[in-house]
Parts: C-alpha cells; sequence; structure tokens
C-alpha cells in the first residue's frame, strides 16, 4: 500500500497517520501545516488543495494506491457562507478529486464528510437525504456530491464521521477537558440526552476496515464512524472521573439555562464564558445517527469508551494543559 492523506496534520489525521506509521506501508501526509505531532514531520509534505498544479504533481510523484481526503475546514461558523468561508471543502475537494480521477496507479479512495450534512431533527432515509442544519454541514453536502459526480475509476467511499474525540484534539483540550479538569462543568439533569460519539482510535479502526474489505462492500458506500449512541453523562462522568476523581454534578436545566443567559451578555461584551445559550441548546440535544451498517459491516471497534478515556487521559498528562 502506498498511502496519501490529505489533512493529516489535524486532530483526526494526527491519529490516522499514527496508526499507519507503524503499518508495512509508504506513507505520506500531505498537508499545509506541519504536523500537530513532531514525530510525524518526516512523513509531512506541505501541500495545498487549492493548488491544483501542486497537488497533480505531488501525486504524480508518489503515485499513491490508497487516497484518503481528510483536508477540510471543520469549524462551524455560522457567519458565513459556503462559497465565502468553506471553499476548501467543495473546490478544494473537486481538486483532489480530479487528480484522483487523473492517477491510475490509485485503487482505494475514503472522502471524509460529516453526520451534520443531516441535522439532529430525524435520521436519514437515504444516503442522499441531505438537511444540514449548519454552513459546515452544507459544504460537505457539496463534498459528497462533487465525490457522485466525479466519476472516479478507482472504489470511493465516503465517511461519516459522529462527534470524535481523543488524543489530539486541540480544542476539547482547551474547552471541554479544561472545565471538567478545573470541576467547572455542570451537566443538565433530566431525561438522557443521547447522541453518537466516537473514540479516534475506533474511527481510524473503521476507516482501515475499509481499506481491507472486498471492494464490492464498500465502493460507492457511505459509512457513519464513530461508537454506538450513548448517554453523552457516561462520556463527561468518565472523564470527570479519570481527571478529578469525582463524579461530574447534574443540575437542574432550569438552573442552566439562565447561567447561559449570562454568558450570552459576556459575550457580547468580549469576554469568553463556558456556558453560552447556543451551548445550553446543543447539550440538551439528542443527535442520533445509523450506525448500524458500519457495525454489520466491520464488527465492533477495538476500543471501550473507557479505554479511549485512559488513553486520552495519558495524551493529556504527557502534552499538559498550557
Amino acid at each position: 500500500m502506498r498511502l496519501l492523506a490529505t489533512g493529516g496534520s489535524g486532530f483526526i489525521g494526527t491519529n490516522y497517520v499514527e496508526f499507519y506509521s507503524k503499518q508495512d506501508c509508504a506513507l505520506l501526509n500531505v498537508d499545509m501545516q506541519k504536523p500537530l505531532n513532531p514525530g510525524h514531520e518526516r512523513f509531512w509534505r506541505k501541500g495545498d488543495i487549492m493548488d491544483p498544479a501542486g497537488m497533480a504533481v505531488i501525486f504524480a510523484e508518489f503515485q499513491p494506491t490508497h487516497v484518503v481526503h481528510m483536508a477540510a475546514r471543520a469549524e462551524c461558523d455560522e457567519g458565513t457562507t459556503v462559497e465565502e468561508g468553506y471553499a476548501v471543502n467543495t473546490t478544494g475537494t473537486e481538486n483532489v478529486l480530479r487528480v484522483i480521477a487523473k492517477t491510475p496507479s490509485i485503487e482505494r479512495a475514503i472522502i471524509v464528510s460529516t453526520q451534520y450534512v443531516a441535522g439532529p431533527s430525524r435520521l436519514p432515509k437515504d444516503d442522499e437525504d441531505y438537511f444540514p442544519h449548519t454552513v459546515y454541514g452544507q459544504s460537505k453536502v457539496v463534498t459528497e456530491q462533487l465525490t457522485r459526480a466525479a466519476n472516479l475509476a478507482c472504489a470511493w467511499t465516503l465517511v461519516r464521521p459522529t462527534n470524535i474525540w481523543g488524543p489530539w484534539h486541540m480544542r476539547y483540550r482547551r474547552e471541554a477537558w479544561r472545565v471538567i479538569n478545573k470541576g467547572m462543568y455542570l451537566h443538565p439533569g433530566g431525561k438522557p440526552v443521547v447522541r453518537s460519539y466516537g473514540y479516534v482510535g475506533n474511527i481510524v479502526w473503521q476507516m482501515d476496515r475499509i481499506f481491507r474489505a472486498p471492494r464490492e462492500q464498500v465502493d460507492r458506500q457511505v459509512f457513519y464512524v464513530g461508537d454506538r449512541p450513548i448517554d453523552i453523562f457516561d462520556w463527561v462522568d468518565g472523564f470527570s472521573k479519570a481527571l478529578r476523581g469525582r463524579h461530574a454534578v447534574k443540575v437542574p436545566r432550569f438552573v442552566l439555562r439562565p447561567i447561559g443567559w449570562v454568558g450570552d451578555i459576556l459575550g457580547k461584551c468580549g469576554k469568553t464564558f463556558p456556558l453560552t445559550s447556543s451551548r445550553f441548546r446543543n447539550m440538551i440535544s439528542n443527535y442520533l445517527t445509523p450506525m448500524e451498517k458500519t457495525f454489520g459491516t466491520f464488527g465492533e471497534p477495538p476500543f471501550s469508551l473507557e479505554q479511549g478515556i485512559a488513553q486520552t487521559k495519558a495524551w493529556l498528562d504527557e502534552y499538559g494543559w498550557e
């Protein structure tokens, strides 16, 4: 296998490169940014998916047999449009698909999308039942549509990551885990809030299974990648016990809601606060995803919730909080 990964310097990409650095394959990470993990610099080549000529040169020189396209703008920004803010997810993906189509050595390709192509209101009826609820999700709908229209000769698969967490997730380290570690996290009481979360080690394993599966099982297919849906309190409580040695605190929702209003006011004054109204709404909203196809095709992933938390804590201990 000669594996080329775009976007291998980010959170998921860092874990992906780490996994394949231990496999018997030639590995190349094409990214604008240096890897988060300095030990991965030997696999890195600076490249911009918005530069089609430059990408064509890289592909021609490396001659990959397998490609995973992860490079994207992944944060949610509702103050922009797909055209203005997410061109890397649309035009950039189109550039990558064109160079894949022109590289005859490529046997398999994985294009990374997101669960946000279908919002939390209901489960999608089929793979092309799109109802995104964010601009980021809208941009990834275009990613999927471009992939379907590219007429690739190689086997291609779309994957939709759920809420992915684990080592090298710098935003979670800066926000969620820091708040939990300081004992400042308050969980809304009441009925369970169920979501599909995914330990990053498990989705890397699932993506590897796609490359190793028979072509007919994965070609032109869509797979959600992540773990089985859970009550998100189990995730929060697990981290609270691991980081602080104490259970997470549950607070009635009628208490948390006005705290979110305070966060809104502070935000308008240019100050940051752990809780806002939008974050509160997110904390109490279910977001289910159709995971059964993934588990039925590839089986159960290797890491339990407890193992994922332990590995993430070990990384946090080593990396530090500053």
